[in-house]
């Protein structure tokens, strides 16, 4: 006898098991903090005009705060090409037009930029970890959990969140601290990524998961990073 079809209505991904479990936090995190630079957040660029990116750039600005208040880790990254030769074929022609080397689209945003404390790199794919020397710093500072923002949502966020979850991190995602240009988009992918790959948080709850390890970890941690040949914020060094 055939298997009775499972009744209509409700969840189907829930009823097929879909985000039964929360990933939780690991003990070691990073944060971080995907494309946000000039060519997303500056108004003078096709793609820096969207009010909803800069509102999740303002809510990033008290995360990252709290992140280097607690000596964890950051890690900030924005995408840039040194030429239309060595780019994919994007479909967003603003990219070819503004994100080359030498243009001010590369620059990290600099309310959220610390030189002196964030790792810094230009990536030339959506995802922060194609290609990119993003896994040898989390390695080094055996960071366990990555808590993921920036732009956008439903690209280079998503990318980013599902290489990290391949290479076996607990993620993170900071809901109000992720834009993307649409808001059905931004949903439709966040209740996606919940579904299968890291757990949907708001800000607030990230900023007090930081406090408590710091307040674990006591006032005498410090974590010093350096940028090396990667940083940059204006695409003078590429990892192509």
């Amino acid at each position: 006898m055939a298997a009775a079809a499972p009744p209509e209505g409700g969840d189907a991904f829930a009823r097929a098991s879909y985000g039964a479990r929360k990933v939780g936090y690991g003990t070691s995190p990073a944060l971080l903090i995907v494309d946000f630079q000039e060519g997303f957040t500056n108004p003078k660029f096709k793609l820096g005009r969207s009010p909803r990116i800069h509102a999740a750039r303002d809510a990033t600005l008290p995360v990252v705060e709290a992140a280097r208040a607690a000596g964890i880790p950051v890690a900030s990254c924005g995408c840039g090409w040194q030429s239309a030769k060595d780019m994919q074929y994007w479909k967003v022609t603003a990219l070819e037009e503004d994100f080359l080397q030498g243009s001010d689209a590369l620059a990290i945003d600099p309310l959220l930029y610390d030189p002196s404390y964030d790792f810094s790199f230009t990536k030339c794919a959506p995802s922060m970890f194609f290609m990119t020397p993003i896994v040898t710093f989390l390695t080094k500072h055996k960071v366990d959990t990555v808590v993921v923002t920036g732009c956008v949502t439903s690209g280079c966020v998503r990318a980013t969140v599902v290489d990290a979850f391949s290479y076996g991190y607990r993620v993170a995602v900071a809901e109000d601290c992720c834009g993307d240009p649409a808001q059905d988009s931004h949903e439709a992918n966040l209740r996606d990524i919940d579904r299968r790959y890291a757990d949907i948080k708001s800000s607030h709850d990230i900023i007090d998961y930081f406090h408590q390890l710091k307040l674990s970890r006591g006032p005498s941690l410090t974590c010093v990073l350096s940028g090396g040949s990667g940083r940059n914020q204006r695409g003078t060094s590429f990892f192509l």
